[in-house]
């Protein structure tokens, strides 16, 4: 594909974006931007929620680890089901209940001000982090298909990415991002569709023929429960996959706030349970891409790339396939990508904004001034994020989203457990203390894991012993003329 085309396919579908920002933008305040006035469709919300879920790691990554984790990944996925359950029927109707616009809002409630402050800081650390991975590797993918032909710097195609986002968002902000997302899931799962069946064609699959190769092919293996000690034994991928749904969609204000835009907690529930079931199948559909995408290139003789995330796009992109299949990669890739970060963007601003600098305590006067200088401030914030991945990264992307929410993640979990299942009160200001050191501690406890557990090896379930660390935490610096448990 010529960068000339796959830059006029990205132009017309950032036109499109940028239209329903208009549109949906019309009248918008503070109110429209945090939580939608409470006024969006639970099944608009559910549709796009598969976007903002799956984002351009999963296009990518996904696909890319099937080589060397074949289908392990659907062990976390089902580990999902469970955490969503959680979500649900836990912490769902504590937010509607509580009427809340930060959901670490109740974290003061619960604990203090310090506690608070800490929780929100730990979500906007998490979400800059993982919001900048997922853009980190569209801006290389464009970066590689589009900007090195022109002789752009990778620094000028960051900065155009933040700020197509920034402009479709800057007005409507979650308003905006329910719409938005909904389209964006739809070219996602359009392409990865269509792209499933080209490549089968290509192959000279029909359905049947194309279920029963990747069955019987050495990347379809799901379930791993030999070895008690590695990262893919299923016990250790299915809790935490659960924990990982809790805090990275229940305990995260980007996925959260969608959630809180629905009309009343009921509606909410439906969304949740309908995107929870829909996610199980569509991350079966990408991992059955990526046992096609290795079988095409052991047929074709193509040579697996070091950097397996790449695999997609050098294929797609080449003219190895059918030129279609590098259009529909193009859209799907910048749709699962943005559907993704516009909703990062305004999760961070709105935490910024409410659970940072008190916006609700300002001026009405001086309200929307501010907000709107967040959103510029966390735009930045990004780009200088996503230059420092460049620097440093030497993983695979989805892998290293899932490491750092183990460690930035992990507070979050230990405070909201330590909140709900205990009525113990403890000192609120040694709770950052706590915070800061549980994280320091599992990394401590992971590097020395081989030679202290006889052998273990921790995968994503570091996120599991970080909030236990935690809760243990708080136990040490409540007020024990209290201490009771729920």
């Amino acid at each position: 594909m010529s960068p000339s085309l796959i830059l006029s396919i990205v132009a017309i579908y950032f036109v499109v974006l940028f239209v329903i920002g208009k549109i949906t933008s019309k009248g918008a305040d503070n109110n429209s931007f945090f939580i939608g006035n409470k006024q969006s469709p639970w099944w608009i919300v559910a549709f796009g929620m598969i976007g903002t879920s799956l984002s351009g790691v999963t296009f990518i990554s996904v696909p890319g680890w099937v080589g060397t984790s074949q289908f392990s990944y659907m062990q976390m996925v089902l580990g999902y089901l469970v955490g969503y359950t959680v979500i649900a029927t836990v912490l769902m109707p504590l937010y509607y209940r509580l009427n809340l616009t930060s959901i670490y809002t109740y974290l003061e409630d619960r604990f203090g001000t310090a506690s608070y402050k800490t929780g929100a800081s730990f979500f906007l650390l998490s979400r800059t982090i993982g919001a900048s991975f997922r853009l980190y590797l569209v801006a290389g993918v464009l970066q590689l298909t589009i900007f090195d032909a022109w002789g752009i710097p990778f620094i000028a195609t960051v900065i155009g990415t933040i700020v197509f986002i920034w402009l479709y968002t800057a007005e409507g902000g979650i308003k905006t991002i329910i719409w938005t997302d909904t389209l964006q899931t739809l070219f996602m799962l359009l392409a990865v569709v269509l792209t499933v069946g080209i490549i089968s064609q290509e192959l000279g699959f029909g359905f049947s023929e194309m279920v029963s190769t990747i069955k019987e092919s050495d990347y379809s293996k799901i379930f791993f429960f030999d070895d008690p000690n590695q990262p893919k034994f299923f016990v250790k991928q299915f809790l935490a996959g659960a924990f990982i749904a809790i805090v990275m969609t229940g305990l995260d204000q980007d996925m959260m706030q969608k959630n809180l835009s629905c009309k009343n907690i009921g509606e909410a529930q439906k969304n949740m349970f309908t995107f929870s079931i829909v996610l199980v199948f569509v991350n079966l559909f990408f991992l059955a891409l990526g046992a096609l995408l290795y079988i095409y290139s052991n047929a074709k003789g193509i040579a697996i790339p070091d950097k397996t995330d790449n695999l997609y796009a050098l294929l797609a992109t080449s003219g190895e396939l059918p030129v279609i299949v590098g259009v529909l990669f193009i859209l799907g890739l910048v749709a699962a990508a943005y559907s993704s970060a516009d909703s990062a963007l305004a999760a961070l601003t709105t935490s910024a904004c409410v659970d940072i600098l008190d916006i609700e305590k300002k001026p009405e006067q001086d309200r929307v001034k501010l907000r709107k200088q967040v959103h510029v401030l966390m735009s930045g914030l990004l780009v200088l994020t996503i230059m420092i991945f460049r620097w440093v990264n030497d993983e695979s992307v989805i892998s290293a989203v899932f490491r750092v929410a183990g460690y930035t993640y992990g507070p979050l979990l230990g405070l909201y457990a330590f909140g709900l299942f205990t009525k113990v009160k403890v000192r609120d200001r040694l709770v950052p203390i706590v915070c800061l050191a549980s994280p320091v501690l599992t990394y401590i406890i992971n590097a020395n894991s081989e030679a202290w557990l006889g052998g273990y090896k921790f995968g994503f379930e570091l996120l599991i012993l970080n909030g236990a660390l935690t809760f243990v935490g708080l136990l040490l610096v409540s007020k024990k003329s209290e201490l009771k448990l729920a």
